[in-house]
């Protein structure tokens, strides 16, 4: 079994057993086989084996019963529709019970490299920076950091945390509508923050979203990149409005 170096051995058995029980080759049955087998079957000692475990435990793929074995969960996926109108409320309402955003964080930055041009803003000009964990049935599902434009929507930060919603927010400041111009979907290892906020163990998996939001009139008013956990969400990307 080929091994990847710098990555800990049970976060690549961890991976591989995710892989198995997607492909239907491990699992299939809604329960795991013992550890013994696993252990065989993996090249791996248990104690490396029960670390793989517990963290895909925590990640929500497996369940641990006392007495009883492990077990495949057996929650789908949510799909988060990606569109010209992508917005987290509305887009998970028909697949979860509850919905909610918390503000994390906010700052007054100087806009850099890429956040500047997807604003269009003169480079180190002021953008509010927000960092939000959205959450469906009780679960952290994403986190993302987003820049605005401070001299347009200054006390935004303040209206967020009030409202729960950049689309009031928006409205807030008078725009009534805006359209998602592009998205940049990609996928990496979850960062130490990431991993704090979203649950998840080292090594864990998040796909990753860069999207330019626009106003009615072509204005770009929302620079976003937002970490989705991989285990838990799958991106369905659409054309229509």
């Amino acid at each position: 079994m080929t091994r990847k170096s710098g990555v800990a051995l049970w976060r690549q058995i961890a991976d591989q057993i995710r892989q198995a029980i997607s492909a239907g080759t491990l699992g299939a049955d809604g329960k795991l086989p013992p550890e013994m087998i696993l252990s065989e079957r993996f090249g791996v000692n248990r104690h490396t084996l029960r670390s793989a475990i517990a963290a895909l435990v925590q990640e929500g793929v497996l369940r641990a019963e006392q007495g009883r074995g492990t077990f495949v969960e057996s929650r789908q996926k949510l799909s988060y529709p990606i569109s010209a109108r992508t917005r987290f409320s509305t887009g998970l309402r028909e697949q979860t019970r509850e919905r909610r955003s918390i503000l994390l964080a906010d700052a007054i930055e100087p806009a850099l490299g890429r956040v500047a041009e997807a604003l269009g803003l003169a480079p180190d000009a002021p953008v509010l920076r927000l960092e939000t964990l959205s959450e469906a049935d009780g679960r952290p599902v994403s986190r993302a950091t987003s820049w605005f434009d401070a001299e347009r929507f200054p006390d935004f930060a303040r209206v967020y945390a009030e409202t729960a919603s950049i689309t009031l927010a928006f409205q807030h400041f008078g725009i009534e509508d805006y359209f998602r111009k592009s998205t940049l979907v990609s996928a990496r290892h979850a960062d130490a923050a990431d991993l704090t906020d979203l649950k998840l163990s080292a090594g864990a998996i998040v796909l990753v979203a860069w999207a330019i939001n626009v106003d009615t009139a072509g204005v770009s008013v929302q620079y976003a990149e937002t970490r989705f956990v991989a285990d838990r969400v799958e991106l369905s990307v659409s054309t229509e409005a």
